[in-house]
């Protein structure tokens, strides 16, 4: 029997039913630029340790510097951030000219504003389809509160709605 495949548009349209918080990831690259972009993959993995997830695109410009930093913070956006998210997303903006942030005591960049953020030490990385995952180590966090920027059918919004079920679309890879 031959596989099918799912088609990709088809896959990423189930994929945004699943609403997500927002988040930028931070570091400094080797020649202490601040580098960053904005993630919604951010999961947590354990209490104990205290260890969180997110993936980056292979094909991503930063892929190398967030592959051999030591630390990264991840940051929680808050529902008044949306400017800042796109700005993060967008390939080759100026991110952090326009943008309100601070150095860490390590000189990671840290954005204000945001609802909580996680300093996290590089801890592994695993390659999977065409990203890789990266565990990190919480070493310090903060939880400052406020509404969260949600990510739900491929847009931003402030909170979520009941809305209408789309049709049933289903796939199967065999």
């Amino acid at each position: 029997m031959q596989a099918k495949a799912a088609p990709s548009a088809d896959f990423r349209r189930a994929l945004a039913q699943y609403a997500t918080g927002v988040t930028i990831v931070t570091t400094l690259a080797p020649d202490g630029t601040p580098t960053g972009l904005t993630v919604n993959s951010f999961s947590s993995v354990s209490l104990d340790p205290p260890l969180v997830l997110w993936s980056l695109s292979l094909r991503a410009d930063s892929l190398a510097v967030f592959r051999e930093c030591e630390k990264y913070l991840i940051h929680v956006l808050a529902v008044d951030q949306l400017e800042i998210a796109k700005r993060f997303a967008t390939r080759g903006a100026d991110k952090f000219g326009p943008t309100a942030w601070r150095p860490t005591d390590d000189g990671l960049p840290l954005l204000e504003g945001c609802t909580a953020w996680f300093e996290c030490g590089n801890r592994s990385q695993y390659e999977e389809g065409d990203h890789v995952i990266l565990v990190g180590r919480v070493e310090a966090f903060q939880t400052i509160g406020g509404a969260p920027l949600i990510f739900h059918n491929a847009r931003y919004v402030s909170h979520l709605a009941e809305e209408p079920l789309p049709p049933v679309l289903r796939a199967r890879w065999d």
